[in-house]
């Protein structure tokens, strides 16, 4: 096992051996990929660490512990932890991971169990937005319902794209994308994009067949949604079929996992690839007392994964966690918590739609984060908005950097 993971584990070890008899304990749930995707889950874990560190890991008379729960990307998984979360007494909320299928496939589910779910990771653009007012989940991350915009701006204006050809996972994720990216193209350049799905799990020959085909087409670059592991797949490949040479605007999740370790140097400096994320960086963005401050708590907390800020792996999962961790600590802090967990959500619930504390985060300072939710509020629970999503692109040596002249002057 990779030391730097096997301290992360250590020291939740310890964070809960802290709690003794006497102490009251509030669990979160952390349903998330830790085998096919650690990094990504590590980085948010460790970002909700850093936050929750602040505080001593404590709020009133309540110890809050995070508890791991390995989806291994397997949507029946996920609902089992949720399940097992409903029959919980001591469990507060969920903190969802990377993957978007089992938020989608079970939304009902989670909102008729009022079940609260915060999303860091997982853009699925159906995931925060239920048929009625009962919603129960709320994100701050990437949001499928604009994501597609803005890959698609950068991919008309910046690339001069005007024949794109969809290269799509076949998900809920994936077909979430397509309906914005379609949209996008339908109205502002009278085109519907040509579009291929693939599977997860698609191999290196399949992978191939595909790009030979888009190579032949009229298509002027390639808008790709898929994860890591998939996405270093297409990726190399598109080094290896010699009449491939496309540039490619990806959706984030490329970042979720070991992908630019995958490709190495040689292979990234081959490609013209951008993607989406969130405006902040630890590497490029301008430093500031505060995002230092994060920076070496979160150091002193994980020494060997923190070494300096271009060894984070997945960051934005650190940035976005450590922000939401922010945003559900002020909403924790103002409500009274009782021993009556199912009223405790409830009440959280509440005060997330209400909240008018400022909470200053890595991204921004957040005011009245979200609000409530109806068929004509449809982003009540999204913390970011457009404004908030910049194209960023590796280095040889796999680092990200936001590439500044990419944000949006486009309002929340």
């Amino acid at each position: 096992m990779n030391k730097s993971l096997s301290a992360i584990g250590v020291l939740a070890c310890l964070l809960i051996s802290t709690v003794s008899a006497n102490d009251k304990v509030i669990r979160i749930y952390h349903d998330s990929d830790y085998t096919s995707y650690s990094s990504s889950a590590q980085a948010m874990k460790m970002g909700f660490l850093t936050a929750l560190d602040e505080i001593d890991y404590k709020i009133g008379n309540y110890q809050l512990e995070f508890v791991e729960k390995d989806h291994r990307g397997n949507v029946v998984r996920s609902h089992r932890t949720m399940k097992q979360f409903v029959n919980d007494p001591s469990a507060l909320f969920i903190l969802g991971g990377l993957h978007s299928p089992p938020y989608i496939k079970y939304r009902q589910y989670i909102n008729d169990n009022e079940i609260l779910l915060l999303v860091p990771w997982a853009a699925g653009g159906p995931i925060t937005r239920h048929p009625d007012s009962n919603n129960w989940v709320f994100r701050l991350s990437v949001d499928d319902t604009k994501a597609g915009l803005r890959i698609s701006d950068y991919a008309v204006n910046s690339k001069q794209c005007k024949s794109p050809h969809l290269l799509l996972e076949d998900t809920g994720w994936g077909k979430s994308n397509f309906k914005t990216i379609t949209n996008y193209f339908e109205s502002s350049l009278s085109i519907t994009p040509e579009v291929t799905w693939f599977n997860w799990n698609t191999k290196d020959n399949a992978a191939k067949l595909i790009l030979r085909e888009i190579a032949k087409s009229d298509s002027d670059c390639v808008i790709f949604v898929g994860n890591a592991i998939e996405g270093a797949t297409f990726m190399t490949a598109m080094t290896e079929v010699e009449q491939f040479n496309l540039p490619v605007l990806s959706h984030w999740g490329i970042t979720g996992g070991n992908f630019p370790q995958t490709l190495g140097p040689t292979t990234l400096s081959k490609l013209d690839l951008s993607f989406i994320q969130s405006c902040f960086s630890f590497v490029s963005s301008e430093e500031s007392k505060f995002s230092q401050s994060v920076f070496a708590r979160g150091q002193k907390l994980f020494p060997e994964a923190l070494t300096d800020y271009r060894s984070l792996k997945s960051p934005t999962g650190y940035t976005h966690t450590y922000d939401l961790a922010k945003v559900a600590i002020q909403a924790m802090q103002n409500i009274t918590l009782s021993d009556d967990m199912a009223q405790n959500r409830q009440l959280l619930r509440e005060e997330l739609e209400s909240l008018n504390t400022p909470v200053k985060g890595l991204i921004k300072t957040y005011q009245k984060p979200y609000s409530t939710f109806s068929q004509s509020n449809l982003d009540a629970h999204e913390a970011l908005g457009l404004s908030d999503l910049c194209m960023a692109k590796f280095t040889p040596d796999g680092v990200i950097e936001v590439m500044p002249n990419t944000i949006p002057k486009v309002p929340n």
